[in-house]
């Protein structure tokens, strides 16, 4: 799992000097940047030039972990849109070919393209920029305690057997002089749920991305969800809830910050 560079290396600096936990507002502060998020100095939204090297979203379109095709996908035409729909419906009208259903009958006949586009609907998170998603509501602010937005609902499909998993995701953050707009934590956790996932990496990539959109002192994400693959099919046992969680930077370094978000979440 990947630690909070800035956030880590002051927890431990401070675990070496003293024992015990100090306040999330005495943690160090870092002078504002220009170049912070997913755009470079200049306000391009999507970053031309290859980022920093040790930045843990290395895609140089602002696509956060793009797949083999998301590109392709992103820069298709109309028409290049229109027959890649067309293809996956014709893959639909096979599927329920070999199913056993007959794919002529009333209730079938525009089941294919009704599929095809409701798919790439669920899926549209591979065309969202990160820069665009965040839209500069990146505000400076001289806050340092924790802000936190919980209960925020997600659909997504689970890249295994291509049925949904929902559940409910909690972001917190402290920042680090500079404060996102509460409703992009949602957005964020929108786009990346919008791809087919797994949802330990669906976790670990919202808190990397408001990690690099806003370098805080510290990012903790936890996410409750109920699997279809798993009440559906296979085990089939409804009312099952797995958790996740990841904790960067001084949520993972400090125990007493960490206590006070799972605290939190829970009211």
């Amino acid at each position: 799992m990947f630690r909070g560079g800035r956030g880590n290396e002051r927890g431990e600096k401070r675990e070496k000097e003293g024992s015990g936990d100090p306040p999330p507002s005495s943690l160090s502060k870092t002078p504002l940047h220009d170049g912070y998020g997913f755009r470079p100095p200049s306000g391009v939204s999507t970053p031309t030039a290859p980022p920093d090297r040790n930045s843990p979203l290395p895609d140089v379109n602002g696509l956060g972990w793009p797949a083999k095709s998301t590109l392709s996908r992103v820069n298709a035409s109309p028409a290049e849109k229109a027959a890649s729909q067309t293809r996956l419906a014709a893959a639909v009208r096979t599927v329920l070919e070999c199913i056993g259903e007959d794919p002529d009958r009333e209730g079938l006949l525009r089941t294919p393209e009704r599929y095809a586009q409701s798919l790439m609907w669920m899926t549209r998170g591979y065309e969202e920029r990160l820069a665009d998603v965040i839209n500069d509501a990146i505000f400076a602010e001289d806050h340092d305690e924790m802000v936190l937005v919980r209960d925020i609902d997600i659909s997504s499909l689970c890249e295994h057997h291509l049925v949904p998993f929902t559940g409910k995701i909690a972001i917190g953050y402290i920042p680090n002089n500079l404060v996102l707009g509460i409703s992009k934590l949602a957005r964020i956790a929108e786009t990346f749920s919008r791809r087919l996932q797994v949802q330990e990496r669906l976790t670990k990539q919202i808190a990397l991305c408001v990690q690099e959109a806003i370098k805080p002192r510290g990012v903790a994400v936890v996410m409750e969800a109920t699997h279809l693959c798993m009440t559906m099919r296979g085990v089939q046992k409804p009312g099952s809830i797995t958790t996740t969680s990841c904790m960067l930077g001084c949520f993972r370094t400090h125990h007493k910050v960490r206590e006070e978000f799972l605290t939190l979440i829970k009211r």
